[in-house]
């Protein structure tokens, strides 16, 4: 095992911990517990109700313990005095198999067993927002390119750089800050690391993000769509594999096309082949299909993909080779659960390599402009429930998955569907009141 918690608590000066699980829907649990009492949930885990947060369980079922996992404890920065720390969920001494970050770690070991080292790096956009979530924090942040915008992350700097002040004091290595293409939008880059720990990071920097910006009275929101005409956020992985020790990117072969080797072309190969079942998972809300069925916005491009294509350096397809050894999906948005990401890419890639996946053909248009002239290849879902019926739909990816987690997605996620479908709009009075 890895640090002791109660003596990591002494070394530090934590007072508390928050031993913290994210549920089916990306919600992130927590309890708050003192140091004093760290050793015995080091042991046996801090006791939840699991039917209280998003997982399909009944209020008849037993206590579900989350065990901390001490390996990702981190301090929190702008509240030294506590730690936080990532759960695995135990129910009667078995681990809970539709719990997310359990799902990752069996997949990561199923991919250690084919001697597989996978590596990711997200790029997590989030927009800073009025704290009532009607309107961007920026009056002045109106032009209609403000990618890059000088001016714009100037007068956000209190806020962006605190956070990336707090991932250089974790020894993340951030290494860029900018102002995104939609008004009032950020994206923050940090290095790249082993799945389960990107997926840690990942959730840690949702919620240091939110902290951070109600620190300075505004809000921040990883919604994957939160204003029409605007581009929304995206949550890009860039993937790559290793040899068992680490060591070696076995995507990389600079004989072959792109830099990809014939492992990394399968791996690639298998994300295009489940891509949408995949994009139930990488875009799981109702929202996500505002982003990625997107009409042009008013930077005159979305920069998300509606067609399962893959290219070189090019923005415009969902799969970019931008460099050899790795590739980017641009699929995924920030409503994107962080385990579920990691584990659903692992998922898709395995079998992909399992089955020698061909990705089809390379298309380097402008898929933007050109699109309609592409034959063949599938369209994206246009909204969740579409992509429910292709998850469901796709056996081998859900049996990847795991059953039990493939089943509770399923079931709540429809009844999410199902909750929207019956809510009624303000568009059906404005196109049915006078028919």
């Amino acid at each position: 095992m890895g640090n002791d918690l109660a003596a990591f608590a002494k070394k530090h000066g934590v007072k508390y911990f928050m031993i913290s699980y994210t549920d089916l829907f990306g919600g992130q649990r927590a309890k708050l517990v003192p140091a004093q009492a760290i050793a015995d949930m080091q042991k046996d885990g801090a006791g939840f109700a699991g039917f209280a947060t998003w997982l399909d369980l009944t209020p008849a079922h037993p206590d579900m313990l989350a065990v901390p996992d001490p390996d990702s404890v981190i301090q929190l920065p702008w509240k030294p005095e506590v730690a936080w720390v990532a759960a695995n969920c135990v129910m009667d001494d078995k681990e809970v198999d539709q719990t997310p970050r359990n799902t990752l770690r069996r997949l990561i070991a199923e991919a250690a067993g084919d001697g597989m080292h996978v590596k990711t790096g997200v790029e997590a956009e989030f927009f800073l927002i009025t704290p009532d979530g009607k309107a961007i924090s920026d009056e002045y942040d109106t032009a209609s390119k403000p990618c890059y915008d000088q001016q714009a992350v100037m007068r956000r700097y209190d806020v962006i750089a605190e956070i990336c002040d707090h991932m250089l004091a974790l020894g993340w290595g951030p290494y860029q800050n900018d102002h995104e293409d939609a008004n009032g939008q950020f994206e923050m880059n940090w290095a790249f690391d082993d799945a389960l720990a990107t997926a840690d990071k990942h959730s840690f920097f949702k919620f240091m993000v939110k902290s951070v910006a109600e620190k300075h009275g505004l809000r921040a929101t990883f919604m994957p769509k939160p204003f029409q005409g605007l581009t929304g956020n995206g949550c890009h992985a860039h993937i790559s594999v290793w040899d068992k020790a680490g060591k070696t990117n076995v995507f990389a072969d600079n004989a072959m096309e792109l830099g990809l080797s014939a492992k990394g072309k399968n791996f690639l190969g298998g994300i295009m082949k489940h891509a949408s079942a995949l994009a139930a998972i990488t875009n799981p809300t109702v929202n996500s299909y505002k982003r990625i069925n997107a009409p042009r916005t008013i930077s005159g491009a979305t920069w998300a993909p509606n067609t399962v294509t893959w290219t070189g350096n090019n923005r415009t397809h969902m799969v970019r080779v931008p460099g050899p050894g790795r590739f980017e999906l641009r699929l995924p948005d920030g409503a994107a659960n962080p385990y579920l990401l990691q584990a659903v890419i692992i998922a898709a890639g395995l079998d992909g390599i399992r089955s020698k996946a061909d990705p089809g053909k390379r298309y380097d248009i402008d898929m933007y402009q050109f699109g309609h002239t592409v034959k063949g290849a599938p369209k994206l879902p246009l909204n969740l429930l579409d992509a429910l019926r292709e998850f469901d739909k796709d056996k081998s990816l859900k049996a990847a998955l795991g059953e039990e987690f493939s089943s509770a997605y399923l079931k709540l996620k429809h009844q999410e569907w199902n909750s929207y479908a019956s809510h009624f709009t303000q568009w059906e009075r404005d196109h049915t009141l006078d028919i």
